[in-house]
């Protein structure tokens, strides 16, 4: 007769296999809650940690017991960063993650991947934010975000509809990755050559530059609007474009641009289009951004061993 094994014989093994199993998808939910792929590490870490010290043979679903804890402890950072980031000096955009391998960052679909959503996204409470990423990207059942929130099932069917209309007044419907590609490219190419009537035909009235530099040199601290005042800001400095090595990348499901100087990576530019225009631009200059879209590239490449301490 074959006896199925017991629970209790789970090791660490195991348990790292299954970790290693939801990582991407539990890196996903956080990074989405956090618009942080540092902090939405250090949750993951986290959650590898609670993993191992838990009774696992008394849980029913591994992925839910994993995406729930996930959930709960992106929250809390939310809540602190929303503090710490009143002191961030200027515009604060999300960190930009490399997108290359693993598109849709661990969803089922990509929904809240783009930075200018996930901008949108932080007007909302933690708690509306994980509900919309949970049913809009990773498709859970509206029972299971009420047990993983712990909120009643009506009132999270009430929170993500009160969040797709808030998104909805925001947002405007994004062209495709090509259409994206070639608008990008173009502005690019425009501001090389100071070309500012190329810039203008290619922004909306409306269109909108952002800086991320919590205060460094060259980066403007308060939103630049307008087209013409963008069109202009993009070629006001030509030594900026001048020595410069563009590098298109990966981002957040979009192209972007990473500009190196002697060698160093110092701005990373990406826009947001609709099929009037480029509406929002972003540029983030904060070093410690440009380091973690850079090393985001390599972030499931190895999974640690639990010896060390990590998965």
């Amino acid at each position: 007769m074959h006896l199925e094994p017991s629970p209790t014989t789970s090791d660490l093994e195991e348990a790292v296999s299954v970790f290693v199993q939801h990582r991407t998808r539990l890196f996903g939910i956080a990074y989405r809650v956090l618009g942080s792929s540092v902090e939405a590490e250090d949750v993951v870490q986290e959650v590898w940690l609670r993993w191992q010290k838990t009774d696992r043979s008394a849980v029913v679903s591994p992925v839910a017991f994993l995406s729930s804890t996930t959930t709960r402890l992106a929250i809390n950072v939310a809540r602190s960063a929303r503090v710490r980031r009143e002191t961030y000096i200027g515009p604060w955009l999300p960190e930009p993650i490399d997108t290359s391998s693993d598109p849709e960052v661990g969803a089922q679909r990509a929904e809240a991947l783009e930075l200018a959503l996930l901008l949108v996204l932080e007007k909302l409470s933690p708690t509306e934010r994980a509900a919309y990423v949970l049913r809009e990207a990773f498709d859970y059942a509206y029972p299971e975000i009420a047990e993983i929130l712990q909120l009643s099932l009506v009132n999270v069917r009430k929170i993500v509809s009160r969040a797709r209309k808030h998104l909805s007044d925001e947002q405007r419907e994004s062209v495709d990755t090509a259409e994206h590609r070639r608008l990008l490219n173009a502005f690019v190419s425009a501001a090389r050559t100071g070309d500012v009537a190329s810039l203008e035909a290619l922004l909306t009235p409306d269109a909108v530059s952002l800086s991320d530099g919590n205060g460094i040199r060259g980066a403007a601290r308060i939103p630049v609007l307008g087209r013409a005042r963008v069109a202009n800001l993009a070629t006001a400095y030509p030594r900026f474009w001048r020595g410069a090595d563009l590098r298109l990348v990966d981002a957040n499901g979009r192209t972007g641009v990473m500009i190196y100087r002697d060698g160093e990576p110092t701005t990373f530019l990406t826009t947001a289009a609709s099929k009037e225009g480029i509406y929002k631009l972003f540029w983030v200059w904060n070093p410690s951004k440009i380091a973690a879209f850079l090393d985001s590239r390599s972030r499931f490449a190895a999974a640690l061993g639990p010896a060390s301490g990590g998965v």
